[in-house]
């Protein structure tokens, strides 16, 4: 039975290491976002006098989310509005550009229709969440081309404007010193949408660890200490969901740590404590990397 148990962690272990390498994480707008996008653009285009619109909203892969058509609007808007959304995300841009570089003279833009279906029609913008694109809106319907692309960025900001006032955190340098104190090996002084920042310290040469949902990024702040990284975890047993720890590691990389140096572990990475000369204190930074709109 025991050893069953070790040759599944190992497989587990093996299998996120290969996937933290090859792949990544990609945030994409939710249904809960598109309509609040959604409901933006609707505000925007009756406080503007809009005679109608049709609203389409994409999520990061250009499929459509949700749509939504004022009355008045002529019927095929709403494919127009799905198709400026698609292209928004698909060329990473706003279709006004790419409308206006075919007005301009750049036709051989028209023959990409026989590669990628697109709609070059201004009134298409991308959804940016924290630099990223994670979906986009795409407007017909309303008084001009412009008037359409004007109702599309208004339904796009609520969404930036959602990010921009997230929550900042300020730990005062007192409660910082008490957190290294804190239990056995420090503890957490700060945590946000998809990260925490941990006051650590340790006092001696710990268990084997690996982190299947987080990557660790380490800052010595005090003293000095010999981490192993990568290798076979001697022992493994699931502490918690997605936290396997093990006597030892067998194999891997020994790399020493000193005062200002930063080590970063990707998750799925099994890394070890190997010798610790206390005190030694240092920061870790926990990113899941998952963000959602």
């Amino acid at each position: 039975m025991r050893s069953s148990l070790a040759v599944g962690l190992f497989t587990l272990i093996a299998s996120h290491v290969a996937l933290g390498a090859d792949i990544v994480n990609q945030p994409s707008l939710t249904l809960e976002g598109a309509k609040r996008v959604a409901a933006a653009a609707v505000e925007f285009a009756r406080t503007h006098n809009a005679p109608g619109a049709s609203i389409a909203v994409v999520d990061a892969g250009g499929h459509t989310i949700y749509v939504e058509r004022l009355d008045g609007t002529f019927s095929a808007g709403s494919d127009i509005s799905v198709g400026k959304a698609r292209t928004a995300v698909v060329f990473k841009r706003p279709t006004r550009g790419i409308e206006e570089g075919i007005n301009k003279g750049r036709t051989a833009m028209v023959d990409v229709a026989a590669v990628t279906w697109f709609t070059p029609l201004q009134g298409g913008v991308p959804i940016v969440a924290a630099g990223q694109i994670v979906g986009g809106i795409g407007v017909s319907g309303a008084s001009s081309a412009q008037q359409d692309e004007e109702v599309a960025m208004a339904g796009a900001a609520a969404i930036d404007a959602n990010h921009s006032t997230a929550k900042v955190n300020h730990v005062p340098a007192a409660a910082v010193t008490n957190a290294y104190s804190a239990g056995t090996t420090g503890s957490t002084v700060a945590t946000g949408p998809g990260f925490s920042v941990n006051a650590s310290r340790r006092e001696g040469s710990g268990e084997a660890e690996v982190h299947l949902a987080d990557t660790d990024i380490l800052y010595v702040l005090e003293g000095t200490a010999t981490v192993v990284t990568g290798g076979r975890v001697v022992e493994p047993h699931e502490q918690s969901p997605g936290e396997i720890r093990g006597r030892e590691i067998e194999g891997g990389t020994e790399q020493k740590l000193v005062k200002g140096d930063v080590m970063t572990i990707p998750n799925g990475v099994p890394h070890w404590f190997k010798v610790v000369h206390a005190p030694f204190r240092y920061y870790v930074i926990k990113s899941s990397g998952e963000t959602q709109s």
